[in-house]
């Protein structure tokens, strides 16, 4: 399999050849890793202009090895790429024309940086009043609000990795969750005083928190405990309010998560396995019946089911509408036929020029999926054309490149 040519063209309308929602508004984004570039893609893809500032080397997540490597390929499509040497002044003095010319400032650096640059909210409100100015941080403000944070730290911390590891072993979610969530919950924010914005003329400060987020994320669970007393288990150890809910052994070392949640998907499961001895069972007559019975009930359906392949069980599950999974790795996913025959993957050119299927935003608009405009952009490869717009001559730009040193020199 080729993850680079595992794309299907949609039948739908291509987003770019009509009006995107967020057209004709400007996003200047300062931020790396996850979080901040989450917002940025999110207003990226809805049609903003999003010009992404970054050191003359470039985003360090550019260069991340290991669980990093797709960072930045997946959090930065539809934005420009201008350089500058903010430990300069004239690198922060033409950050400050840009930010007078934009209608949302994105940021996801630590308590205290932007206040030391003067790129803070209240600074940047005295510049431009209309300014949305949406700060993604670990914690909102509090107690913690000046501890740094990752996404680990607040699964930790927010109950979400006791809740998804056995007891005594906290796991992370296999996924960066909460950046992106707390992506999301910014360009939420930021949707919100735009709308406000249309009435007052004026901007708005949005913060967006990964602890916070995270809670959200462990609130069914806080409820589960304030509804019945009873703290709730970890998931590899919880009480299911389900009896059959669960991943089953299949033949050949094949496995399948399969549910049935009501009667009716009960009554199938059993004529699908030919299993009538289970429906007649008095003991198995209702759900709750077979929550008590679970320990004895999953075992002898797994025995069953053991002896059956996944390829004969899914179109007997999709028929009565059972639900199912099969267990699938991330790197399947380029083969995934829904995802190829929806749209749901998209052809992404990276800044080296290779291609590589990229799934998009989980939304579509009027049937429409939100597709990459553009490339992953070269480091610094619009900041020229930028600075133009913004009145610097090729000399005043010629020498903002040397003062940074290693600022790239990019062709107008």
């Amino acid at each position: 399999m080729n993850a680079h040519s595992a794309i299907a063209s949609s039948s739908t309308e291509a987003p770019q050849e009509r009006a995107l929602p967020l057209a004709g508004i400007r996003v200047i984004e300062l931020s790396h890793m996850v979080m901040g570039p989450t917002c940025g893609m999110i207003l990226g893809d809805l049609g903003a202009e999003v010009i992404k500032v970054e050191p003359p080397r470039g985003d360090g997540t550019r260069r991340l090895l290991g669980t990093g490597a797709g960072f930045f390929r997946t959090f930065n499509r539809n934005k420009k790429s201008v350089a500058l040497d903010l430990d300069s002044e004239a690198g922060l003095a033409a950050l400050h024309k840009l930010v007078d010319t934009a209608d949302v400032f994105v940021e996801n650096f630590k308590p205290g940086r932007m206040a030391k640059l003067g790129l803070d909210y209240a600074s940047l409100r005295e510049r431009n009043p209309k300014l949305i100015y949406v700060s993604h941080k670990g914690f909102l403000n509090g107690p913690y609000e000046h501890r740094l944070a990752l996404d680990e730290v607040v699964q930790m911390m927010a109950g979400l990795a006791y809740m998804t590891g056995p007891v005594g072993r906290p796991l992370r979610a296999g996924s960066s969750v909460n950046d992106i969530m707390g992506g999301m919950f910014g360009a939420i924010g930021v949707l919100a005083a735009l709308h406000e914005r249309h009435a007052s003329g004026r901007g708005k400060e949005v913060q967006s928190a990964l602890f916070e987020n995270c809670v959200l994320l462990s609130a069914q669970h806080m409820q589960q405990y304030a509804a019945t007393g009873v703290p709730p288990a970890p998931m590899p150890e919880r009480i299911s309010a389900w009896a059959v809910y669960d991943v089953f052994a299949l033949a050949n070392n094949e496995q399948m998560f399969i549910a049935a949640t009501g009667d009716g998907q009960w009554r199938a499961l059993c004529a699908i396995l030919g299993r009538g001895d289970l429906l007649a069972d008095p003991r198995l007559a209702t759900n709750n019946d077979r929550v008590l019975a679970r320990s004895w009930l999953l075992q002898t359906l797994g025995a069953t089911l053991s002896r059956f392949e996944g390829a004969a069980l899914v179109p007997l599950f999709e028929r009565d509408h059972i639900p199912f999974a099969s267990i699938a790795k991330p790197e399947e996913l380029f083969d995934d036929p829904h995802l190829k025959e929806s749209g749901g993957l998209a052809r992404l050119t990276l800044e080296d020029g290779s291609e590589t299927a990229m799934p998009l935003l989980p939304i579509s608009i009027d049937g429409a999926r939100l597709q990459p405009r553009q490339p992953i952009a070269k480091i610094g490869e619009h900041t020229v054309a930028v600075l133009r717009e913004l009145g610097y001559d090729d000399a005043q730009i010629a020498l903002l490149n040397s003062d940074s040193n290693q600022a790239p020199r990019v062709a107008a």
